[in-house]
């Protein structure tokens, strides 16, 4: 059983003065979703995603030592090449929340390089992408600190400093389908890090496809953090996380089976649920759009008509994720193009497919 003191680094036996390193890691999307937490970013429930494989984000991280032993964090953070002081204090937030952990931050300058292959405040959550592109940089530069390190013990450690930065973070660093939170059918899963699916998927969910409809790219009214802690006082609270257990408990049986129908409907029931969270929370609010709807009752018109088993997830937003097998996605992108691209913010859409997880440049 791991505890955070697992993370902390005995005394490093190695030196660097400069450098640098290049990861990319994808954003995910939550099959059974993580709503509502408990301190230092553990989650009230457990939750199960894809990876993604085209939606990510690529960050250089350069480092250089400092001549003193300074009190504070040192770095400069580019976006697309350019300054992003806007995001400055959440990663100032994360090095403190991850100091302990990495304990020679404060003796590097930094400079964080960051862009997205997607584009910017399309509505996509890049916090998840970006906060696990860091951890894996960081983890670069403690690995070069710590030569000894093993493969298992570093895609664990960044799991685990991703989380701190944002929670669905730690499910972006390593494997196709990662599970984050404890759950005791799942041997190994926990609430400090994400862990690979270990049981059997079938041939059915391999290369499983998702077209991002962004539906609209605006500000979210209510971020996410704050939705989080509406659960605290939630009146469903708790029926909703015995139900995050049940349904990913549903799903070992229905990645092993291979069966569509009910794969559908736990995807589509916990997309629901989520937006039902918000809209039953105090004070309540609603993050789906018009057009969210449309698109939703498109969805299971053309399913109920051609059989063909595409169904939809949702995040904590408007946009709509299209899932389906790769078996169908002539068809189904078909149907997306002449009848779903009208309820898309300036006919965007994304096309994307399960990926494998962060990858070093």
């Amino acid at each position: 059983m791991f505890t955070t003191t697992d993370f902390i680094p005995k005394k490093y036996t190695s030196t660097i003065e400069n450098g640098n390193f290049e990861w990319s890691a994808p954003s995910n999307i939550a099959l059974v979703k993580y709503w509502g937490k408990k301190d230092n970013q553990i989650p009230a429930n457990p939750s199960v995603s894809f990876t993604l494989n085209n939606c990510k984000t690529i960050t250089k991280l350069g480092f250089e030592k400092r001549t003193s032993s300074e009190t504070n964090f040192s770095f400069d953070l580019l976006f697309e090449g350019k300054p992003k002081e806007d995001f400055k204090p959440k990663i100032q937030k994360f090095l403190e929340r991850i100091e302990v952990y990495l304990p020679f931050l404060k003796d590097y300058h930094f400079t964080i390089d960051t862009q997205n292959t997607f584009p910017h405040s399309s509505g996509i959550a890049s916090s998840a992408s970006g906060m696990a592109a860091l951890a894996m940089n960081f983890m670069s530069l403690e690995k070069v600190l710590n030569p000894e390190m093993t493969d298992e013990y570093f895609y664990q450690k960044a799991s685990f400093l991703a989380r701190l930065g944002s929670g669905s973070a730690c499910r972006s660093v390593k494997g196709n389908v990662v599970v984050w939170g404890s759950q005791a059918n799942i041997a190994g899963s926990s609430d400090l890090f994400g862990v690979e699916f270990p049981y059997t998927i079938h041939e059915n969910f391999k290369n499983y496809q998702d077209t991002i409809l962004l539906v609209d790219k605006g500000e979210k009214q209510v971020s996410s953090t704050v939705g989080h802690d509406l659960m605290h006082n939630h009146p469903y609270a708790e029926r909703r996380f015995a139900q995050a257990h049940e349904n990913l408990d549903q799903l070992i049986t229905i990645f092993e089976s291979g069966n569509l129908d009910e794969f559908i409907k736990v995807v589509e029931s916990e997309a629901l649920t989520l937006h039902a969270m918000m809209m039953t929370s105090m004070p309540y609010f609603i993050l789906m759009k018009p057009n969210t709807l449309q698109i939703i009752n498109a969805i299971w018109k053309f399913r109920n008509e051609t059989q063909i088993p595409v169904c939809f997830t949702l995040d904590a937003g408007a946009n709509v994720h299209v899932l389906y097998p790769e078996n169908v996605s002539e068809k189904v992108l078909q149907f997306i193009q002449s009848e779903l691209v009208v309820f898309c913010q300036n006919g965007q859409y994304i096309c994307d497919h399960i990926g494998d997880g962060a990858m070093e440049r």
